[in-house]
């Protein structure tokens, strides 16, 4: 992910720095990413308030927004139930009361008998008649001339109020500098783009006849012309990433070999033809002279981890060590059993690094793997650590990518770089499949890869929702399965009772099943058990010792159990979808139909609703993760890789596709035939934010 040129916080030659602003005032505004007068006038309003008319009282009903012209009749401070004031008013011939919880004794003043005053707010009906609760207000004289715009009411913080942004952002109107163009003429010709100071005086001063619709749901061409800005920049910073990139020097890993072969030919099974193909584009990038940068996505049971296998084989025919790094230890035990198991005998060591290891254990894989007799490790975190070092990294494979942040991202980067064998090829395996609008856009600087299609004989899961009342036949139905020789999990969110949530714990569920099913033998896994004792568990259920296992979403990716065929999810209300989508696909792994049921209490939010509607009415990934896009935005999406991708803060990716083709579009081209005024371009809406494109 690329850099910006600029400097976090500092100054631009395009746009200074808050010269004249109080450091106290200045304080505030940094907090909200403000630290230039462009940055300011791209700190848009939430919102607006029509103060450029007067209501008519006589025909407003209650719960509307209001702006009225009042006279005071009197007013009084009650202290039962609490010290409060009310203004008695009245508006033509309409009486009204105005309360306020919070005042201060010299406000008092300005509500005596016959003064008028401007009052803005919602109107109620309360127990005395209608009312407004602390409406703003301003004295006036009569005749004074209403607003001649709409009121912006802006995003802000403690200790800084409306009228102070408000008065800075005219102050920077009034520059020049943060006002000026950066895009050329053609591309805002082509587009019929408003211009940018137009724009920006529109949508912090939007005159009375604008229509406001247009503006709260940001179709107002004001608003199409910024949310490109932001669009094209993102594109910008990917692309010239992309660049940087191929300037790089990696292995030329140009053919597969014996081992790759040798791994083909011991394989119980034929690739299908989704993972030739992604095989193929992989190989492809291997042989080139700049590093691999590649999204490998497919859904839950699609078999990435053996496309990864073949391109650590491709890496270790030409002499070069691979890496397989995975979040939990559970993932990765999974991967050193199942690759280890097939280049063992193809006499390829394989290294086993993680936190828990005993002393002696890690200091034989760390040293096998600094002398090159070990050409591949697979593990956690753990080989991320300064001890880790390698003799010739080739490949690095990082699977459910999402869940590592940069700096960790870039940690085995260095490794290499510290070996003098250049930058390795990195390959990122998701298990939860990216929605087109975010391949494009967040993920825009990858190569992406897709298998689209699962293995032969994968039958798909039927899923039930149940509600919670119906709790003991459904235990009743898993002990009927378990009995038979099939196997279940039963998952839980949390490990011990939480007084915020009340969730049915592991723990207690554990023990439930146990008594339920005193024939069963009942495991429990959870992320606070020692990893030998979590080992000896997954182990325990893998071959059949466990009918019934116990977990919180531990489980979540890795697990492959074929004789596991129940899911049982408790809360399922509270999970996200993708999360959903993972638990599921632990199931039905064998060839045998598999049953996922998630058990649900009342009452539930819309959202949850929708959540549990979209996962019980499909099975494909995609889908799936298109709905969790837009349900959740792309910040939780995205996970740890959000520390180093910038948010949209205006455009939205499930309404602005078009935008966004012609975003990517103008990127390339601006790189290519307009490099000085991209630069600019980004150095505005980049050049002092911290989350800057960098791995």
């Amino acid at each position: 992910m690329a850099v910006a040129s600029s400097k976090p916080g500092g100054k631009s030659a395009a746009s200074p720095a808050l010269d004249g602003v109080p450091a106290a005032t200045a304080g505030r505004l940094r907090s909200l990413g403000i630290h230039r007068w462009s940055d300011l006038l791209l700190h848009l309003p939430l919102r607006y308030e029509d103060e450029t008319r007067l209501s008519d009282l006589d025909h407003l009903e209650p719960d509307q927004p209001v702006h009225l012209e009042v006279v005071v009749d009197a007013h009084e401070v009650t202290y039962r139930p609490r010290k409060a004031l009310r203004v008695l008013v009245h508006c033509g011939r309409r009486p009204l009361s105005l309360r306020f919880l919070n005042f201060y004794p010299s406000q008092l003043r300005q509500f005596e008998a016959g003064q008028l005053l401007r009052v803005s707010g919602e109107l109620r009906m309360g127990f005395a008649g209608l009312e407004m609760v602390h409406p703003r207000y301003r004295v006036v004289e009569p005749g004074t001339a209403l607003a001649s715009t709409l009121t912006p009411i802006y995003p802000t913080t403690a200790g800084l109020a409306q009228p102070t942004l408000r008065k800075l952002a005219q102050q920077a109107l009034k520059r020049a500098e943060p006002l000026a163009e950066t895009l050329p003429a053609r591309v805002r010709d082509a587009l019929h783009l408003m211009p940018l100071a137009d724009c920006l005086r529109l949508l912090h001063q939007p005159p009375a006849g604008v229509a406001l619709g247009t503006l709260e749901d940001h179709s107002h061409p004001a608003w199409q012309r910024l949310k490109f800005e932001e669009l094209l920049a993102q594109q910008l910073s990917m692309r010239q990433h992309r660049q940087e990139r191929r300037a790089l020097v990696a292995p030329a890993l140009d053919g597969a070999g014996r081992l790759t072969a040798a791994l083909l030919q011991a394989l119980p099974f034929a690739l299908t033809h989704a993972q030739q193909r992604v095989l193929n584009e992989i190989r492809a990038d291997l042989a080139q002279r700049h590093p691999m940068q590649r999204l490998l996505q497919g859904d839950v049971g699609s078999g990435k981890t053996i496309v990864a296998a073949l391109a650590c084989a491709q890496a270790i025919d030409h002499g070069h060590q691979a890496v397989l790094i995975a979040p939990t230890e559970i993932l990765a035990e999974q991967h050193f059993q199942k690759i280890a198991a097939l280049l063992t005998p193809l006499g390829i060591r394989t290294a086993w690094v993680t936190g828990s290891q005993k002393r002696r254990a890690r200091t034989e894989a760390l040293q096998a793997l600094a002398d090159g007799s070990a050409q591949l490790a697979i593990g956690t975190h753990a080989l991320l650590e300064d001890p880790v070092l390698f003799a010739r990294l080739g490949v690095v494979v990082i699977d459910e990518q999402h869940r590592f942040g940069v700096e960790q991202r870039l940690a085995l980067r260095r490794k290499s770089e510290r070996a003098g064998t250049g930058q390795p090829h990195q390959l990122m395996m998701s298990a939860t499949p990216i929605p087109r609008t975010l391949s494009m856009s967040f993920f825009a600087d990858l190569d992406v890869s897709v298998i689209d299609e699962l293995p032969p004989g994968r039958v798909p899961i039927i899923t039930k929702l149940v509600d919670v009342a119906r709790r003991t036949q459904l235990i009743e139905r898993v002990r009927t399965l378990c009995a038979s020789g099939e196997q279940a999990y039963w998952v839980c969110p949390l490990v011990e009772e939480s007084e915020a949530l009340e969730l049915q714990p592991a723990i207690e569920a554990c023990a439930e099943l146990q008594a339920a099913c005193p024939e069963l033998k009942v495991g429990l896994v959870h992320g606070r058990l020692p990893p030998a004792e979590k080992a000896a568990v997954m182990q325990a259920f893998t071959r059949n010792e466990l009918q019934l296992l116990v977990a919180t979403t531990v489980i979540e990716v890795g697990v492959d159990v074929p004789n596991a065929t129940m899911m049982v999810i408790e809360h399922a209300e509270r999970m996200g979808l993708a999360q959903l989508h993972q638990l599921r696909g632990r199931v039905g792994r064998g060839g045998k139909q598999g049953f996922c049921v998630l058990l649900f209490n009342r009452p539930l939010s819309e959202t949850a609703r929708q959540r549990l509607k979209v996962i019980y009415e499909s099975t494909d990934g995609f889908v799936i993760a298109r709905e969790d896009l837009r349900l959740r935005g792309p910040g939780e999406f995205l996970g740890a890789r959000q520390s180093g991708a910038p948010m949209l803060r205006f455009a939205d990716l499930d309404e602005d596709i078009e935008l966004l083709e012609l975003a990517r579009d103008w990127a390339d081209r601006l790189l290519r035939e307009s490099p000085v005024e991209a630069q600019l371009h980004l150095d505005r809406w980049l050049g002092s934010r911290a989350d800057y494109l960098r791995a």
